[in-house]
């Protein structure tokens, strides 16, 4: 909270949530009445909820997600239902939770990466560059340390190469001197204060967007470890797929997007062998297939903005 402020504390009745793709990720998915299945990023349940509906009494789907407001969520609105197992945590651990449930594999792994709407609508969450709050962008605020405590000890070298790194900021460097210089009058504990501070220092504007846009992403992306999870995530599900399984993932920005679609091609090529050798084309093996990429429809994109950076990929276990 900040110092002085009286803030209400919001409920899902606040926000306005609308699940990015929803028919497409269904149909990409090809839920089996009777089959196992995983939305590795809950949120407040669209897809979760789509998924059920496909499913049989036999079925089952296991709900992920680091936010302990999400997860409680989940915990409501599936109480009563036997077929769904609630994890809170990293997508990463998905090991370990089939683990938990003695689960071997899956038909279907279903990642909505990034920020959800619940989150950025919130303003106690600190991730907003347009709202006033505690400057923390944690999943779960009750791990880890937030953004303004992190900032309070970095490097300025470090501060500017997790912005260049994860903002692809280009005045990456000048808005980490002007952070650390800052931080030696005031400390920097709001969102607003850092997104007043960035503003202040950037020479040039990009149409239609906030100076402190990449800045925010970056240090979001980088106090959730969000892209090495991402990687992690998707190198167990290789192994937690039956055959004729789907990945389906959707991304919203090309750091995401990049890690995704040099996966599914990497997994998706015949190994290179040395020239000569007597192989014949049944002889080899890849891991995935390809289904497709697909965008938002235009009439979606026109109801819901944040549905114009998404990406969606397909793949299947062979």
């Amino acid at each position: 909270m900040i110092r002085g402020e009286v803030v209400r504390v919001m409920t899902d009745a606040d926000y306005e949530h609308q699940s990015v793709m929803m028919v497409e990720a269904i149909e990409s998915l090809m839920v089996k009445t009777e089959g196992t299945y995983v939305d590795a990023t809950f949120g407040r349940g669209g897809h979760a909820l789509a998924i059920l509906k496909k499913l049989s009494d036999e079925g089952c789907l296991m709900v992920i997600d680091k936010d302990p407001q999400a997860i409680k969520k989940a915990q409501l609105l599936f109480a009563d239902d036997p077929r769904v197992y609630v994890k809170q945590g990293s997508f990463a651990d998905v090991p370990r939770f089939f683990e938990e449930e003695n689960w071997t594999q899956c038909d279907g792994f279903f990642l909505d990466l990034g920020v959800s709407s619940p989150q950025l609508d919130d303003p106690l969450r600190g991730f907003s560059f347009q709202k006033e709050g505690p400057l923390d962008m944690r999943m779960n605020p009750h791990e880890g340390q937030s953004v303004a405590q992190w900032l309070a000890g970095a490097s300025q070298d470090e501060i500017a190469h997790v912005l260049w790194i994860y903002g692809e900021e280009r005045f990456s460097r000048r808005i980490a001197r002007a952070i650390v210089s800052a931080r030696d009058e005031t400390p920097i504990l709001t969102t607003t204060q850092l997104a007043r501070l960035i503003a202040s220092v950037i020479p040039t504007r990009e149409r239609k967007k906030n100076p402190a846009t990449r800045s925010f992403q970056a240090l979001r992306i980088f106090i959730n470890r969000e892209l090495d999870e991402i990687s992690t995530c998707l190198q167990a599900v290789l192994n937690l797929l039956r055959p004729q399984g789907r990945l389906v993932v959707i991304s919203f920005h090309s750091l995401e997007d990049r890690i995704v679609k040099r996966f599914i091609r990497d997994h998706s090529r015949a190994k290179s062998l040395p020239a000569g050798l007597p192989v014949v084309a049944s002889d080899i093996h890849v891991d995935l297939k390809q289904r497709g990429k697909l965008k938002a429809g235009k009439a979606e994109v026109a109801q819901n903005a944040r549905a114009r950076s998404a990406i969606m990929r397909i793949a299947e276990k062979t």
